[in-house]
């Protein structure tokens, strides 16, 4: 009889606390226990770590599901649990990327929204298709055989969701302090003359152009056409102007109507091929991330069979606002969710991935995007 295969989260903190204590016994949510029962003495479950988005390892069921509290993790208390023992173990650098195996597993296949395959790792265990689980299987245990390391963002593995509560078994975003931005906003205020800006609201400006200037012209590098915000086009970036950039668009393709052309084009960037669109980027330096985000929602209430690539593009420190705004009944409600279509990309991960590629950018494909930008969903772990 085949082996039935389980997703089985962890965050990098939740992994080490469970390998700290002898990796014998894995948790789970105390909202999971009716489905934690469904495991069976055998199954393989299918070690996930969240973050990097990377399998790290493999654990074989010894007994049946029980309930215990006995302190393992510190995050919670994951009472639903299995008895297991260590089939593989991979270090994070040698874990096998899941963007590695897009070929190979069908959670990438026939999807409604660009980044719908991340809905299979909102939480655990979830049953798993035996040829995909076999499939990881298989790659996971290459990877102990003959480990290949992989450079990642280390500062990824202490990424943990934004703190929830539960309410009748669901998860649910607890908004950020509001009043915490509000003064972050008063403190860039000018204090001398009211026309005048602040040192940090120039820095802002100019980090916000010069994301928008890299990503117009890595557009183009790719061979695709561009647009920039109708209000944005007098804008310039080390002395060059946006207007100057060779591919960009004056006006946007006719298929659609007036009220969605109004939104498209106040959208912060656009990657165009023909009359579709490849990509929509946002950006967010110090600005709320409310209105982009509006911005895109009422794209997507408005052409909801349009299948967009979405990003919000902010400083790697506003991550966790982001997941916030993103994960807003407002935008969670919609069908798909926000949160399935749009991805986060941090400013440094694009420096620094353009710097490493700058003498290949012409061979790059808009795909690349998911190897620097990740999921807005929250991971229940």
């Amino acid at each position: 009889m085949p082996a039935t295969y389980w997703l089985d989260l962890f965050t990098y903190q939740t992994w080490t606390e469970f390998l700290k204590a002898g990796g014998k016994v894995s948790g789970f949510r105390k909202s999971r226990w009716k489905t934690v029962q469904k495991i069976k003495t055998g199954d393989i479950l299918l070690c996930y770590l969240t973050g990097v988005g990377r399998w790290i390892g493999l654990l074989e069921v010894t007994g049946p599901p029980f309930e215990d509290s006995t302190p393992i993790w510190k995050v919670d208390a994951f009472p639903a649990r299995v008895p297991v023992r260590i089939v593989a173990r991979l270090e994070p650098a040698t874990a096998v990327p899941v963007l590695e195996m897009r070929d190979v597993l069908s959670v990438f296949r026939d999807l409604k929204s660009p980044h719908a395959w991340t809905g299979h790792f909102r939480g655990s265990p979830m049953r798993w298709k035996t040829s995909d689980g076999q499939a990881i299987v298989d790659a996971v245990r290459a990877a102990v055989d003959k480990p290949v390391e992989r450079a990642f963002d280390p500062a990824k593995l202490k990424k943990v969701p934004p703190i929830l509560k539960t309410r009748k078994g669901g998860a649910v975003v607890i908004p950020e302090d509001e009043e915490d931005e509000e003064e972050g906003q008063k403190e860039v205020q000018p204090t001398v003359e009211v026309s005048t800006a602040s040192e940090t609201e120039q820095k802002s400006v100019s980090v916000h152009t010069e994301i928008q200037w890299l990503l117009l012209k890595l557009g183009t590098d790719m061979g695709l056409d561009v647009w920039v915000a109708k209000n944005d086009r007098h804008k310039s970036f080390n002395g060059k102007n946006f207007d100057s950039i060779q591919g960009l668009k004056e006006k946007l393709p006719l298929q659609f109507d007036e009220a969605t052309t109004r939104t498209i084009e106040l959208i912060d960037v656009l990657w165009l091929k023909g009359n579709s669109i490849q990509a929509a980027f946002e950006i967010e330096s110090t600005t709320s991330i409310f209105s982009g985000l509006l911005r895109m929602s009422d794209l997507i209430t408005m052409q909801p069979n349009l299948n967009i690539p979405l990003y919000i593009v902010a400083p790697s420190e506003r991550r966790r606002k982001v997941l916030v705004e993103v994960n807003r009944p407002t935008f969670a409600s919609l069908t798909p969710p926000m949160s399935e279509l749009c991805r986060f990309i941090a400013f440094e991960a694009l420096q620094e991935r353009l710097e490493s590629a700058s003498e290949f950018l012409q061979f790059l494909k808009p795909e690349f995007l998911d190897s620097i930008s990740e999921s807005t969903e929250i991971e229940e772990v």
